[in-house]
């Protein structure tokens, strides 16, 4: 798939949205992330909902008015929060037949069922909105992954008549409106991502993600199922690799198919001095295509060139090594800004390169 129209934007295809969980991208403000190329962002419902609260954003607006952002935001539902708090840690929460039920270590209840999650997201004027899903980890057993693909499948046909009556009345029966993407789950096993994946398509999902932890023990992508999960999905739709981000991951997988992605990978790396590099021009999926340049090393004390020659950031058009190395031992926070604006402009340029490859 080539573009994806979108509410706030045409979507060139393959994309990168960096994650502004909190409805900020770190260090940056939306500006610095449009001046780098970047077409999209992903915001998180979960953490919204407690902080600042949708009564706010509903208040300011929708996400777009109250940020300032003005490309498409990419909202999800919840259920990796699920995954990733409460499979780890009962106490935190249960997954149930109508949804997932959450305690936070704060206190309190907060429960996500799959019209409440399309409500939350409607509200936040979300572009792409993401139906909830039970995530599970590829290892655990069938019982578990059955019953994962079970309520993703439930909660994805409540989620679709939901999202099919509120959008109605917010945008009308006939106006723009955002796209509704399903996730797709089962684990390693391919019968039980089969299902899945054929119950999901029957409900008209305007695409789809990859769901499920996507890493093996030895932190390797599970390619197998990467592959035929992908194979799964409808070609005239988008396939989104969520929460996949590393160079070389997102080479390997849009050459299956994927063409949508997300990851904190290049922010936090930039947080801490680790910059990216192209070392050549074609990308491949072996990760030799670039190279990472610790800024804080002593090497570059006196370095007046820029983070990379032929880089068109605004950080390597105005920055040496040097200066940027000065700010992060000096500790102003000028130097995390500046290093975030290179690496997103680094996998804006990745999205470029891929796209090119796709036309030749």
């Amino acid at each position: 798939m080539e573009r994806l129209e979108l509410m706030h934007g045409v979507l060139e295809l393959p994309a990168f949205f960096p994650d502004a969980t909190h409805g900020v991208v770190r260090t940056l403000d939306f500006a610095d992330v449009a001046a780098a190329g970047i077409p999209g962002v992903v915001m998180n419902t979960f953490h919204l909902l407690t902080r600042p609260g949708l009564g706010v954003v509903r208040a300011m607006g929708g996400l777009h008015e109250m940020c300032g952002w003005r490309g498409p935001i990419l909202t999800d539902s919840g259920g990796f929060q699920a995954y990733s708090m409460i499979s780890q840690n009962p106490k935190f929460g249960q997954l149930r037949p109508n949804g997932i039920l959450f305690k936070p270590e704060n206190g309190g209840r907060i429960e996500f069922t799959p019209e409440r999650c399309i409500q939350m997201q409607l509200s936040c004027g979300s572009d792409i909105v993401m139906a909830l899903d039970a995530c599970t980890h590829p290892d655990a057993p069938y019982e578990e992954q059955k019953r994962a693909v079970e309520l993703t499948i439930k909660w994805g046909r409540q989620s679709r008549e939901a999202f099919d009556r509120l959008s109605a009345q917010k945008y009308g029966k006939n106006g723009p409106r955002p796209k509704l993407f399903g996730i797709i789950q089962g684990g390693a096993d391919p019968e039980l991502r089969r299902e899945c994946a054929q119950a999901l398509i029957s409900l008209g999902f305007e695409g789809f993600g990859y769901g499920g932890w996507p890493l093996d023990q030895e932190n390797r992508l599970v390619l197998d199922t990467l592959a035929l999960t992908a194979s799964l999905m409808p070609d005239h739709l988008p396939k989104y690799a969520m929460g996949l981000g590393r160079p070389e991951e997102i080479v390997a997988l849009h050459r299956l198919g994927y063409d949508l992605f997300d990851c904190v990978i290049p922010t936090r790396e930039a947080r801490h001095g680790r910059l990216y590099t192209f070392a050549k021009e074609e990308p491949d999926e072996q990760g030799d295509f670039y190279r990472f340049l610790y800024i804080v090393d002593e090497d570059y004390c006196t370095d007046s060139r820029p983070i990379e020659e032929g880089c068109d950031c605004h950080t390597c058009k105005n920055y040496s090594r040097a200066y940027l190395r000065h700010l992060f031992k000096a500790g102003d926070s000028a130097a995390l800004r500046l290093a975030t604006i290179h690496n997103l402009r680094f996998f804006s340029r990745l999205m470029e390169k891929l796209r090119a490859e796709d036309r030749a």
